[in-house]
């Protein structure tokens, strides 16, 4: 079995609670301008039929991470809970696997010349508690746990792949998105709000 974050695009109204959570919770490690969970909000269509969507981004913790397989001192690693995770103690700062995340994850941290990412809240889940940024989310459009699991609880119907997010086929990224329809063809422009 595989951890996997559920996001529901259809109720979230991009306040970034989540990534405010998420920061809050690890503002030792990070600098400004660094998020290991990020929201963005995009445009689709025109006038008469204008649409609009937010994405909460984090790291996808994929069953073929991109990030592992190029890092070179072993560093990025994938858990045995099927998380992908991250240890400081080997890490030289080489940016690989921040390089090689299609999704851009992975950050680099110059203040402790790391390359970081969203470890799931390892330390919360371990306890059985959710990550930071599922409790945070007022519009409760966020979830975290077994991926099989989430699948039972909000339908079939859950998509990997959205037309703002590179192709699913080569990583297997373990996120489940209710999306809206407009999230998922065309070319969605970002908004900067």
């Amino acid at each position: 079995m595989a951890k996997a974050f559920y996001f529901d695009m259809t109720s979230c109204i991009g306040c970034k609670a989540c990534q405010i959570a998420c920061k809050d919770k690890l503002e030792v490690e990070m600098s400004p301008g660094v998020f290991y969970r990020k929201v963005s909000s995009f445009e689709t269509g025109a006038y008469p039929m204008p649409g609009r969507f937010n994405y909460s981004a984090s790291c996808n913790h994929c069953e073929n991470p991109a990030c592992v397989a190029v890092c070179p001192t072993g560093a990025m690693y994938k858990a045995e809970d099927g998380t992908v995770q991250h240890d400081d103690s080997i890490c030289d700062g080489c940016k690989m696997s921040a390089m090689a995340c299609p999704y851009k994850v992975p950050q680099y941290v110059a203040s402790i010349n790391k390359v970081h990412k969203c470890d799931a809240c390892r330390d919360l889940t371990a306890k059985g508690k959710n990550p930071a940024c599922v409790d945070a989310c007022v519009m409760r459009c966020l979830d975290f746990g077994e991926k099989e699991d989430l699948i039972a609880k909000y339908g079939p119907d859950l998509v990997s792949d959205l037309a703002i997010l590179p192709s699913s086929e080569i990583t297997s990224p373990n996120v489940l998105i209710k999306a809206k329809e407009n999230a998922l063809e065309g070319e969605p422009k970002e908004m900067l709000v």
